[in-house]
């Protein structure tokens, strides 16, 4: 991706500083790039829901009682942890990483603007808050265990940069499209978000059984996908892309689809349980904004995935 020397977004919130701080309250959902998950459960799922919700509300880190990585990030892996070669260990590589990062938030800002231009509505550009281990937001407590996410209840999306050395190093998508590809995600869910459809989904969803619930939030998930690909569309046209861009991006998709992820954490998979859309579900949505570079192709609500 050639995106050195491009416009910067000023609409970064550098938090890792102070990054750390106790639990929020709860708040709206947020949208997550999932990073593992174990299905099923009985007694260990409904300990850890308890242990959390103690947390949220008496102030204390659940992670000290969990463990590491303690059904945080369920089935594996443990906390996230950082060395030296680490994006976010403060080396010059962290200037470069958060630069790359407000070079792509600069460039969905630009393709959204005119996005909404187009159709007679005004783009509000998120703000985009990097952080380190653990952060409050809107939409309550949130751990770097659990993936990038985007809060509705604030308009920001919360990344903690060492998510990309895990997505190369553990989920095996490499490439800066890759890491390009999850921020674009994220800001679907903004788009999604000003449009009024993510209101919608979590209206509906409150008289929804769980099983529902998921299949509607796979829509909304891989509706975010195809907003990346049409980000994706109108940022080759200006000719930032380079040959393999998209297929890592692709690649990334099927990475962190629900099957893969379930099938690399537990050796199985729950299919009731998905809620952001197995790898060919994801693939195959991105691919279609990439194709297209239209919102229409995007209607994930009335056609089958």
């Amino acid at each position: 991706m050639l995106w050195r020397g491009r416009r910067q977004s000023d609409n970064i919130e550098d938090e890792r500083s102070d990054s750390g701080g106790g639990f929020g309250g709860g708040g709206p959902r947020q949208f997550r790039v999932p990073i593992g998950g174990r299905a099923g459960g009985g007694g260990s799922i409904i300990f850890v829901i308890l242990v959390v919700l103690a947390g949220w509300y008496f102030g204390f880190d659940p992670s000290q009682i969990l463990g590491e990585g303690g059904g945080l990030v369920p089935g594996g892996g443990g906390q996230i942890t950082e060395d030296s070669s680490s994006p976010d260990s403060g080396a010059p590589a962290s200037d470069e990483m958060k630069q790359f990062v407000a070079t792509v938030l600069a460039e969905t800002e630009d393709t959204w603007s005119g996005i909404f231009k187009a159709n007679g509505l005004t783009y509000e550009d998120p703000k985009l808050v990097l952080f380190s281990s653990q952060i409050r937001s809107a939409c309550g407590f949130a751990s770097s265990a659990a993936g990038p996410f985007y809060c509705p209840g604030d308009h920001k999306v919360y990344l903690d940069m060492t998510f990309f050395q895990q997505l190369d190093q553990q989920f095996g998508a490499s490439g800066e499209f890759a890491r390009a590809y999850v921020i674009a995600h994220e800001v679907g869910h903004h788009v999604q978000n000003l449009t009024g459809i993510m209101s919608k989904f979590n209206q509906m969803r409150q008289g929804m059984g769980e099983a529902e619930a998921n299949q509607m939030s796979v829509r909304v998930e891989l509706q975010a996908d195809c907003f990346a690909g049409v980000w994706a569309h109108y940022t080759a046209q200006k000719g930032i892309l380079e040959q393999g861009d998209m297929e890592s991006a692709l690649n990334a998709a099927k990475q962190i689809g629900d099957d893969t992820l379930q099938k690399k954490m537990q050796g199985y998979v729950v299919p009731e349980s998905f809620n952001h859309g197995t790898s060919a579900q994801r693939q195959t949505w991105l691919a279609r904004g990439y194709k297209s570079g239209k919102l229409s192709d995007c209607d994930t609500f009335n056609n089958p995935v």
